[in-house]
């Protein structure tokens, strides 16, 4: 027997048909990207704009003293640290191999595979349901409303139904918040009856606050943080938890022995540190700056239409010529990320906000393409 039909007889039903997520390193390789820089200044190399990540790249010490050892499972220092700069305390916080892990912990702690399932509101972040139907639990959908506002009534009608309920606030890929209202009427909702898990991977670049300040009011809120984004620090895949303290213990019963490596523990806190948190302050206003600056540009090209809001680290937009401008732009070495299968997102292309280098191109880029079509019309 072949090692393919050997595979095809031993996987796991529910896996047969699973599409995998589409992250934006399977979809084009960032190998040897680091050796110089992916700001795009090298014509060799491309200007990555497809995968929400900080385009700057700060530096970190290293101590290698331990590197023999097997870490901490939540390492304490990383552990109170978060919990400061959260608002919440150290027992009410979980660290894990990014917010995904997060995620798979939650249906793996509260989800019987084949019995439950969750609810998700799309167009929304793929990685709910991709994770959910891994460990073969199911996927109900409250799509979001035509101006990304919570569908109350299609959310209120899973109560009972649904064991988890992804919230993700800002939303990606529409760039908008949810509304506080909103969401107190769908924990309210689910009070007793499911955990509301509300990803907050883009908090901080918004004016809203965060949800982190009422887990003291909600028993079922759950809380989605990460450093990949407004850290700029995607590549040591560090992300956090917040929950009651009774749900921490729920997950710690799944998680790895050793989830958190010990160099990823060791950047975590430097990032974590008074200069580490003032230096992504910083950094946040100068994307949010640039994100203003390139949607103001973007706006002006009669064949763009904006879509959603800019709540988060990206644009996103709507154009006739979607797939033609896409080409375009990967052919210039550009890369941003096409996210017109995602429901009511038709013909929608997302730019994550890079440096002014990049915002530049892609801007420039775009404007070419624009201008060669009119001319060839």
């Amino acid at each position: 027997m072949s090692a393919a039909n050997l595979v095809d007889q031993l996987l796991c039903e529910n896996l047969k048909a699973l599409q995998p997520y589409q992250s934006a390193r399977r979809l084009f390789s960032g190998e040897g990207a680091g050796e110089k820089g992916i700001d795009g200044a090298d014509e060799n190399q491309p200007a990555w704009l497809n995968a929400n990540e900080s385009p700057f790249a700060n530096e970190y010490t290293l101590n290698c003293a331990s590197l023999n050892r097997y870490p901490d499972c939540q390492p304490p220092s990383v552990i109170k640290a978060y919990a400061k700069y959260a608002g919440v305390t150290p027992a009410q916080t979980l660290t894990s191999r990014g917010a995904d892990e997060g995620i798979e912990l939650l249906i793996r702690a509260f989800c019987t595979p084949g019995q439950d399932k969750i609810l998700i509101c799309p167009p929304t972040y793929g990685m709910y349901a991709i994770s959910a139907e891994t460990f073969n639990i199911g996927v109900e959908k409250a799509p979001l409303n035509h101006d990304f506002s919570l569908d109350l009534e299609a959310i209120k009608a899973q109560v009972g139904k649904v064991k988890l309920v992804f919230i993700c606030s800002p939303n990606n890929p529409t760039g908008t918040d949810v509304g506080k209202q909103q969401l107190i009427q769908v924990l309210e909702a689910f009070a007793g009856k499911a955990l509301v898990v509300v990803d907050e991977a883009y908090i901080e670049f918004t004016q809203q606050g965060s949800w982190a300040d009422e887990l003291a009011n909600y028993s079922n809120l759950v809380v989605l943080r990460t450093l990949s984004k407004a850290f700029a620090l995607a590549g040591i895949r560090c992300g956090f938890t917040l929950a009651d303290e009774a749900v921490i213990q729920a997950l710690l019963k799944v998680i790895a022995p050793y989830p958190v490596p010990e160099p990823v523990a060791q950047i975590a806190k430097q990032a974590l540190s008074d200069s580490g948190l003032q230096r992504t302050r910083n950094q946040v206003a100068i994307i949010n700056q640039q994100k203003q600056q390139l949607q103001q540009q973007l706006a002006q090209i009669p064949q763009v239409t904006l879509v959603g809001d800019t709540a988060a680290n990206f644009i996103l937009f709507r154009t006739g010529q979607k797939q033609a401008l896409f080409e375009s732009l990967v052919a210039k070495n550009i890369l941003i990320r096409d996210q017109s299968k995602q429901l009511n997102l038709d013909n929608c292309l997302r730019i994550t906000i890079g440096n002014d280098r990049q915002n530049k191109m892609v801007l420039s880029a775009i404007q070419q393409f624009f201008q060669q079509e009119s001319s060839n019309s």
